[in-house]
């Protein structure tokens, strides 16, 4: 049927230009006429029937440029040729020859352009076909864009020329509409899908109408708030049709000039609650508001418009008057209106916290009686919307003012509030805010409450394990960033983070304790030996109250399966005290000792340190069974022992007792070798008036000796070689190490004797010698030898040692 239509318009087409030229204007017309007859179909489809119509309307422009032509010699007159042409046979093709001679007509300015466009839009009321109807008001509305009486045209007229302009275009607009329209009731309802794709594909002709309105100079504020958006409006809601709804709506609020919407918002937004359910109206209203912010945004001197306007109030009436008319809209589509008004309101009034938080308050009442959103878009959109006051004030502690924040994401569920805990704490990496009261901390924590505990009974089972593990160090880094130069809002602020951490059950405790013990540790050492009474709730912040806290947090630790990380905080805890107490000595001119004395009679800290201690060596003989984890936490048990010089000498004695007992019990000889010759180092301290017991020191590394011995008479048996002397070359250095110091214990004949004794095991050794080993006690031969080339004091006492 195309092909045949085609056909038809170019063999007609063919006769019309041999009459055209041959100045046959009888011929052209009959030609012409029955060229546009192919037209009268309604075999296509709106897309094969435009393709026709393209093909018709370029022959027309031909056709026009001959009656101009012919107009102008004078051959015919334009008044006779409106006459003639309207004796055509067919009302179709009598009216595009009627509207093509119009435009001459009106070009020729022999009548006024008004009578002539008015004559054309009511004498195409005789086609009420849709399909070819519309087209034909398309044709007129083409042909005409470029005459109409407008303001600086020539073809204005009188001073009510621009009032029939707008008339034209806005009656033109509206028949185009009616039949637009009516094209959806026509045909079989299981086509009705199909019609709408066909509709679909012909809105852009009844839209340029609304864009030729919008160019026209004369329709200023005045006739655009009086007249045309009234008509347009009234229209819109009265064809009750939703696709044409939706897109003519889209149209005005896309051709018309943000000003324009902005002093006609009411009268604008009056419509939205009228329009048909199904309509998309969250599309278009979010349009709007994007419009209008943006235009807010890139001219920031109309902003008192806004509030003069009072658009918030209006918008946000607007949106709760078309949630109530659609009472069947989706939870996303109400939520995603919210969104696009929170959006218009944090760029047009920023500084209006009271406006964010009834926008977030409009959308707890939509969400009120629901339990949490499944469906996944309108979870989607709630993020969105609580994402935005983070991403405008850059700062956490602004969305914390909002009383109606935590209540919207009490509707997220369990997976996506994880989601929202982590956008908040990135938000607070990123711009680096501090959070410095224990009041905007507890509502912090309440909101990243899906990341510190489990929500209503659900477990982190089915969490892959290296997302839970991110979590939790972003939370372990939240607490870092946690601060207040005031200690006892530090400490309120500590004892708020502890009473929530505690809630997050084994899993968490091990990633999120530690960070709360090092942010305690540092107010410690803020405070520099203040104390006081701790008992009540509102006291200052004292080391001994802290180190409670502390004992507290750590000890719920040991009810999951971590004893390493439990006693390496214990031990950390314990060191602390002796840099508290150094920093407090140095503050005031007393000696060590006494000042020790003091502080232990005074503020009673030694007894809280052997306290941690002891929770140490506890989880060192109940909880770590494994020989490694063994030897990892003796070693540092016994660095930091070392460390510490506030315990008395019974206390002390004990401590090292205990550890180099516990030195002596390790699995494996060379383990225990090295354990007990590191527990020397517990007996010699370089520290004014420290512990300098040689008698000790060297008990300890002869016993070490005797381990190693040991562990070479093993190596025989089973190995059937004495094997390898590394360990005798470790004992050798601690030697040397307590030799320098001065140890009357240590002389140069023990270590002329061990050196000895190294090279008798190598040369008794059969089996391949050890390469590291032997680079090992090369190297230290090597010391000593420089050692006597220093001179000195130190190069005497080396220099009865033979290294070579």
């Amino acid at each position: 049927w195309l092909a045949e239509g085609i056909a038809g318009v170019q063999q007609n087409a063919f006769y019309m230009h041999r009459a055209l030229d041959s100045n046959n204007l009888k011929d052209a017309l009959k030609y012409s006429a029955q060229m546009l007859s192919e037209l009268r179909t309604s075999r296509l489809s709106p897309h094969k029937y435009y393709e026709l119509y393209m093909r018709a309307f370029d022959e027309m422009r031909k056709l026009e440029m001959f009656f101009r032509e012919e107009t102008r010699r004078g051959s015919c007159s334009v008044v006779d040729l409106y006459e003639l042409v309207q004796h055509a046979g067919n009302v179709l093709p009598r009216l595009y020859l009627l509207c093509t001679v119009g435009s001459v007509y009106i070009k020729s300015k022999e009548a006024p352009a008004k009578d002539v466009l008015k004559d054309l839009v009511e004498m195409c009321r005789g086609i009420q076909h849709p399909l070819r109807g519309l087209f034909l008001r398309s044709y007129l509305s083409q042909i005409s864009r470029d005459k109409l009486p407008d303001i600086g045209s020539e073809y204005e007229g009188d001073a009510d020329s621009i009032n029939d302009a707008v008339e034209f275009v806005l009656q033109n607009f509206i028949e185009m509409n009616k039949l637009w329209v009516r094209m959806q009731h026509q045909g079989p309802v299981r086509e009705k899908d199909k019609r709408g794709k066909e509709r679909n594909e012909l809105r852009d002709l009844v839209g340029k109408n609304l864009h030729v309105l919008s160019q026209i100079e004369g329709v200023d504020l005045e006739m655009y708030k009086e007249n045309v958006l009234p008509r347009i409006s009234e229209q819109v809601v009265n064809c009750k049709d939703d696709l044409a709804q939706f897109y003519l709506m889209d149209c005005i609020i896309q051709v018309f000039p943000d000003e324009y919407h902005l002093q006609t918002l009411e009268t604008l937004l009056s419509a939205f609650p009228q329009l048909q359910p199904s309509v998309d109206i969250k599309t278009v209203l979010s349009q709007l508001m994007d419009r209008l912010s943006n235009y807010a945004a890139t001219s920031p001197e109309v902003l008192p418009e806004f509030l003069q306007v009072e658009a918030f109030a209006k918008f946000s009436n607007a949106i709760g008057k078309v949630i109530e008319a659609q009472v069947d809209m989706p939870v996303v589509g109400a939520v995603t209106l919210y969104v696009s008004l929170l959006t218009f309101t944090l760029r047009v009034h920023p500084d209006r916290l009271d406006y964010v938080d009834q926008v977030l308050g409009a959308c707890v009442k939509k969400l009120s009686g629901k339990e949490k959103l499944e469906d996944s878009r309108a979870t989607k959109q709630i993020v969105a919307l609580l994402s935005a006051p983070l991403e405008k004030y850059s700062n956490i502690v602004t969305a914390l003012e909002l009383s109606n924040y935590p209540r919207v994401m009490d509707y997220l569920d369990n997976a996506t509030t994880k989601v929202m805990a982590l956008v908040i704490i990135q938000s607070i990496m990123k711009n680096t805010t501090c959070i410095s009261t224990s009041d905007k901390i507890e509502a912090l924590f309440d909101l990243i409450k899906g990341l510190i505990k489990d929500m209503d009974g659900a477990q982190d089972d089915e969490l892959d394990e290296e997302d839970f593990k991110e979590e939790q160090n972003s939370v372990a880094r939240l607490i870092h960033m946690l601060h207040n130069d005031d200690h006892d809002e530090m400490l309120k602020i500590l004892c708020t983070v502890q009473k929530h951490i505690l809630q997050g059950g084994p899993k968490r405790l091990p990633f999120t304790v530690p960070s709360l013990v090092f942010s305690a540790l540092k107010l410690v050492r803020r405070l520099q030996g203040q104390d006081g009474d701790v008992t009540g709730e509102e006291v200052p912040a004292t080391p001994k109250k802290i180190f409670q806290i502390l004992h507290q947090t750590i000890e719920a630790l040991q009810c999951i399966p971590c004893p390493e990380l439990s006693l390496r905080l214990y031990l950390q805890c314990a060191e602390v005290f002796l840099a508290q107490l150094i920093d407090s000595f140095y503050t005031s001119s007393y000696c060590v000792t006494a000042f020790l004395i003091q502080a232990a009679n005074d503020c009673d800290l030694e007894p809280v340190a052997y306290e941690f201690f002891t929770q140490a060596f506890i989880l060192y003989e109940e909880e770590i069974a494994d020989s490694k984890a063994q030897i990892t936490a003796l070693h540092l048990i016994i660095g930091t022992l070392q460390r510490m010089n506030i315990f008395g000498v019974e206390n002390r004695d004990t401590l090292t007792h205990k550890t180099t007992g516990y030195s002596a019990k390790l699995l494996k000889k060379p383990d225990q070798c090295r354990a007990v010759y590191a527990c020397s180092h517990l007996f010699w301290t370089d520290d004014q008036d420290g512990i300098m017991d040689g008698e000790r020191v060297l008990l300890c590394l002869k016993r070490a000796l005797r381990i190693a011995n040991a562990a070479q008479q093993m190596a025989n048996v089973s190995k059937g070689s004495s094997g390898s002397v590394i360990l005798f070359i470790e004992i050798l250095n601690k030697y040397l190490y307590f030799f320098e110091k001065g140890i009357p214990q240590i002389t140069n004949t023990v270590i002329q004797d061990l050196i000895e004794l190294i090279r008798t095991e190598k040369q008794n050794d059969s089996s391949a010698s050890d390469p590291s080993a032997e680079a090992f006690f090369a190297s230290t031969l090597r010391y000593i030898e420089f050692q006597k080339q220093k001179g000195g004091s130190i190069g005497e006492k080396y220099e009865q040692i033979k290294a070579s």
